[in-house]
């Protein structure tokens, strides 16, 4: 069973489930691919969140960490409500997908990660929310996936001590042991306080997602890519 939470800045947080115990350090930094994108109704993570699953069996730590991401990580260009087009988003209209982005990559509508299903917005039959429908934004070119989700571990409770009695790891070198999840009553206190992420991608939220990842933008300044091609 795949444990998740949900941390907004003003730590407001939803538990989809219980939390994990701490874990060794090795294998941070590691790619992961969050098990909410198996699930063809699921649009894609605010970056105003933060979601740790516990149990990732593609983690050697056993946590996929998803530190203020946007989208999907499977999908870095997003696409419209009908599936069928990039995203109008942060100004922009939108449009046709390209066959490739400036790198080489292909580029087209959403797909749960192997491929097999198309992302519909859709739960048994129903469309889950009928204002975005199929939309997913795309990420934020200064929040990519390479930089913000990633197989982590907890380091520190809520109060930054690691002398209560839980297992904890320490942070390989460039990572910083940062707190993400602050303590609420709902909340299981194995899974607050403090995670290991990459040095210097701390979240500000006055100057984050500045630009979208676009295909179309000239040169590679906003080329994105998942972590199965970088």
């Amino acid at each position: 069973m795949i444990r998740s939470v949900f941390a907004t800045l003003a730590a407001a947080v939803i538990v989809s489930a219980t939390g994990a115990q701490g874990c060794a350090a090795s294998g941070v930094g590691d790619p992961c691919i969050p098990e909410q994108e198996y699930d063809q109704a699921f649009l894609g993570f605010d970056p105003a969140e933060v979601n740790v699953e516990s149990k990732s069996f593609q983690c050697l730590t056993r946590l996929c960490l998803v530190n203020h991401f946007r989208g999907r990580v499977t999908c870095p260009y997003g696409q419209d409500k009908m599936g069928m087009n990039l995203p109008g988003t942060d100004g922009q209209m939108g449009g046709p997908f390209p066959p490739k982005d400036q790198e080489g990559n292909a580029v087209g509508p959403c797909t749960t990660p192997d491929g097999s299903e198309p992302i519909n917005g859709e739960s048994m039959g129903t469309i889950v929310d009928p204002v975005d429908i199929a939309q997913v934004h795309p990420g934020c070119t200064d929040r990519q996936s390479a930089n913000t989700v990633y197989c982590s571990c907890r380091c520190a409770n809520a109060d930054g001590q690691t002398n209560d009695g839980a297992v904890y790891c320490t942070c390989p070198s460039g990572y910083d042991c940062a707190q993400l999840i602050n303590p609420i009553a709902s909340i299981d206190p194995d899974l607050t306080g403090a995670y290991c992420i990459k040095h210097n991608s701390e979240y500000q939220s006055f100057n984050a997602c500045q630009l979208p990842c676009d295909p179309t933008a000239p040169g590679t300044t906003q080329t994105c890519a998942p972590p199965s091609i970088r």
